[in-house]
Order: structure tokens, then C-alpha cells, then sequence
């Protein structure tokens, strides 16, 4: 299966999961509070499949799988006899409109928190956060962080795990420093603090890690080529699988990334390779292919990958919990996205972070194949994450979101009656369009990305 095809389905499964939650909760909670939903709608655009249930709700499949809604008995906007008055949603009080609203992304949180709660009851394999290398003159090194120590805090807050380590230092952008608590090899734990004065991250193009020069350790990686991609310059050279990499142009090669960096720079130029081959040196000619970057520069290709080791035993732990115990850390790390999403639009309005990092459909769509290509586990986090974004967002002050509505409301509450139609009404424009120029910048991004 193409990736275009994979990322497209998991795409499709993932936002229409979300986005049916997310009406759900409008839903549910409209019907507890006695209105009458007249189409509960999974996509836009023309039906493909529909159905009626008693209470007279229509409920449809439509063929565009980007979104959906809830529609409501509404005497604003249709005509009603007397007696379902009642059944309008403009009937309700101010605090059960609010509910009505609000259910949709709190039902996204909630279901963050029950994926989550699966995820840690099945078992997360993981790796313990041991630093390998820190970068010469990198902030970290400023800083004193040793290398082959384990963190174990960000700023006071535990951490166990890479991922943990790393949304923790996203919500750090813009700040003046971190604090990094290690583990010694004695057990005694020091921290560092790092001045990110002069931090810069650029999250298309390196690690949060990376940037603060800090390398995990990783497995090992040989010399010795372990897969030739078919059509491969390595390949028409007569590069075979288990041959050792020893030399390149007669100069020693110390590690696999000074292979690459070699092959890099030398699209299209002819390099002698000084090889092992069943314990016999020889020599071949290899000219690497030339292919474009993102940033329209040429760099040579090789189409090989090396042997790489397992993964230490002592590096490898499951985060697997009972049920009350993975609960709670469902809740900890569905909070931890709530805030971590709010902290990151404070940061796009503050300057701190380029809306050249806002990401739009096709990336999701990535996330989305990518994750599920991983496993179950991958693609589980993933749905949480999205979903704590999609309730973060619908959340906005933006009238045309769930937020604009609560705070009309939440405005109709402290005046005693509700904001004019013609307000609304311009409210919802000006909305639709901070709306549409997000999306459009968005799906730019995405586009310049591919």
C-alpha cells in the first residue's frame, strides 16, 4: 500500500474518530438537557449514509471527512410550533447552553484520558533519558551537563522517559532558563541550569535535544552495510550487503555519520571506498546520486543503511500500570497536553514561536500513517494528542468555535441578556476569517514541507 493511501486511511480513521467524540459530547449532554437534535453529522457535503432514531435525530456519514457537527432545535432560526418551544436550544438557561457547548471539547479531554488509560494499562515500551554526547560549545555544555548520566527532572517535575523530556522542554521556548536534573554514576542527583537566552529550535530541522546539545545515547552503529536500496548508486557500484566501510577517498572513516557527511557533500562526484569484504580489503568506485533538499540544495545519495546493534538491556523499561494507577496518569499526561497546547498559542501570538511551524491537514495526515505504521501504541498517543488539540482549539475565543459561543454566553451572564444579533453576526465573520487564514498558512506549510 502507497504511502499517500496509508496516511490517507489512518488519516480518515483518526479525524472522524475525534471529530464523532467531539459531537458526542455536544449531543449527549443537549439530550440531557431535553433538546432536540435535529442531525448529528459525521463530514459535510452530500450524505452516504443516514438513518432516524425514535427521538427524530437524523443521523448521517456525509462524503467530506473533515470535520461534522450537531444541529439543534433552534426558534432563531427555525420555525417552531408552541409546544416544542421547549425543545429549542435558545429555551435553555445561560449555564445549560454553556454545558451544551463546552461538552464537545470536554469530551475530547476525556476521551484523551481513556486512550491514555488503555495505552498505559497494555504497556509503553520505552527507554531510559541517558544522555550519550554533549556538543562542544552547545548550551548544555555551557551548562556543565556530563555526558552518560540520566536525566531525571526538568525543572523539578520527574520525568522517565525521552517523550516526557521533551514536551516539557517545548513549554520552555521563550523562557530564560531550565533547569536539568541528572543522575550521577554514584546514584547522587545534580542539577544544571541552562541559559536559553540565545536558544534557538527550529523543529523542522532539528531535535528539541539536538538544539540544547544534547545527544541520547543510542545503540551502536557499524560500519558494515546491513540493506542496498534496489536502483541505488551503492548498488550499481557493486556495494554488497556485510561489506565494512573502512575509507573514503583514503581517509579513515571513524563513525557512519562522517560516512554520510562525506556522501553529502560529493553529489555526483566519483569516491574511492575502501572496503572489508569477507575479511578481504578492496576497493570500488562509487559515485553517490545527487538529490534536492527541502531548501532547494543538491546533496549526494547513497542508498545504503548501516548494521545498528540492539538497544542496551539496562536502557529498556514497559510504563505499564494497574487500571486506577494508569487512570491517573491518563488524567497527569492529558493535563500535561492541555497545557503544553495553550502554552504553544501563547507562544505563536508572543512571537516566540514562527507560524512557519503551524501544521495543517497533510501533516496530520503524516502523523497520522506514520504512527499507525509504528503500532498501536504509536497511533494511541497520537489520537490523544490530537484530540486534546482538537478540544484546545475549539476552545479559542473565536465566535465562528466552540469558545466564541461560550464567551457570547459567558457576556449574555454578566449583561442579563444576550449580545445582539448584528454583533454575532460580525462576530462570526471576523472569526471565519482569523479562521481561514490559519488553515490557509497552515496548509502552506504543509505544502512547503512535502
Amino acid at each position: 500500500m502507497s504511502g499517500f493511501v496509508w496516511n490517507s486511511i489512518s488519516f480518515v480513521v483518526a479525524i472522524g474518530l475525534l471529530v464523532t467524540v467531539h459531537e458526542f459530547g455536544h449531543f449527549w449532554v443537549a439530550r440531557k438537557n431535553n433538546v432536540l437534535v435535529k442531525r448529528f453529522s459525521i463530514g459535510f457535503g452530500k450524505a452516504l449514509f443516514s438513518w432516524r432514531d425514535k427521538q427524530g435525530t437524523e443521523f448521517v456519514i456525509a462524503m467530506i471527512p473533515l470535520g461534522g457537527y450537531v444541529s439543534m432545535l433552534d426558534e432563531r432560526i427555525d420555525p417552531i410550533l408552541p409546544q416544542h418551544k421547549n425543545l429549542s436550544f435558545n429555551s435553555k438557561t445561560v449555564g445549560q447552553r454553556m454545558a451544551i457547548i463546552a461538552a464537545g471539547p470536554v469530551a475530547n479531554f476525556l476521551f484523551a484520558i481513556l486512550l491514555l488509560w488503555g495505552m498505559y494499562l497494555i504497556g509503553v515500551p520505552n527507554i531510559k533519558p541517558m544522555i550519550g554526547q554533549v556538543t562542544a560549545e552547545s548550551i548544555a555544555a555551557k551548562a556543565g551537563v556530563p555526558a552518560n548520566v540520566q536525566i531525571t527532572a526538568i525543572d523539578g517535575e520527574a520525568v522517565e522517559d525521552w517523550r516526557a523530556i521533551s514536551l516539557l522542554l517545548v513549554e520552555h521556548v521563550g523562557r530564560s532558563a531550565v533547569d536539568i536534573t541528572v543522575q550521577q554514576l554514584e546514584g547522587s542527583d545534580q542539577s544544571y541550569q541552562l541559559d536559553l537566552t540565545d536558544w534557538v529550535f527550529d523543529p523542522d530541522t532539528q531535535s528539541i535535544f539536538g538544539s540544547l546539545g544534547l545527544e541520547p545515547l543510542r545503540p551502536q552503529v557499524l560500519n558494515e552495510i546491513s540493506h542496498i536500496q534496489a536502483g541505488s548508486a551503492a548498488e550499481t557500484a557493486g556495494l554488497q550487503l556485510g561489506d565494512t566501510l573502512l575509507s573514503v577517498d583514503g581517509k579513515l572513516v571513524e563513525d557512519w555519520n562522517s560516512v554520510v557527511t562525506l556522501v553529502q557533500n560529493s553529489p555526483e562526484q566519483q569516491l574511492l571506498f575502501g572496503i572489508e569484504r569477507a575479511g578481504r580489503p578492496m576497493d570500488i568506485l562509487v559515485t553517490p546520486q545527487s538529490r534536492e533538499t527541502a531548501d532547494g540544495f543538491h546533496q549526494g545519495y547513497l542508498g545504503v543503511s548501516p548494521k545498528v546493534l540492539p538497544w542496551p538491556e539496562h536502557l529498556l523499561f514497559t510504563q505499564q500500570y494497574g487500571p486506577v494507577q494508569a487512570a491517573w496518569v491518563g488524567v497527569e499526561k492529558t493535563w500535561q497536553l492541555v497545557r503544553l497546547s495553550f502554552s504553544m498559542i501563547g507562544k505563536f501570538i508572543f512571537g516566540d514561536i514562527s507560524v512557519k511551524h503551524l501544521s495543517g491537514p497533510i501533516s496530520i495526515a503524516q502523523g497520522a500513517g506514520s504512527s499507525a505504521d509504528i503500532g498501536l501504541i504509536a497511533f494511541i498517543s497520537f489520537l490523544a494528542l490530537i484530540s486534546v488539540n482538537l478540544g484546545v482549539i475549539n476552545l479559542l475565543p473565536l465566535p465562528i468555535l466552540d469558545g466564541g459561543h461560550l464567551m457570547y454566553l459567558v457576556l449574555e451572564l454578566i449583561r442579563g441578556k444576550p449580545v445582539s444579533e448584528k454583533a454575532q453576526e460580525l462576530g462570526f465573520r471576523i472569526g471565519a476569517l482569523l479562521l481561514l487564514t490559519l488553515m490557509g498558512i497552515a496548509l502552506l506549510n504543509d505544502i512547503s514541507r512535502l
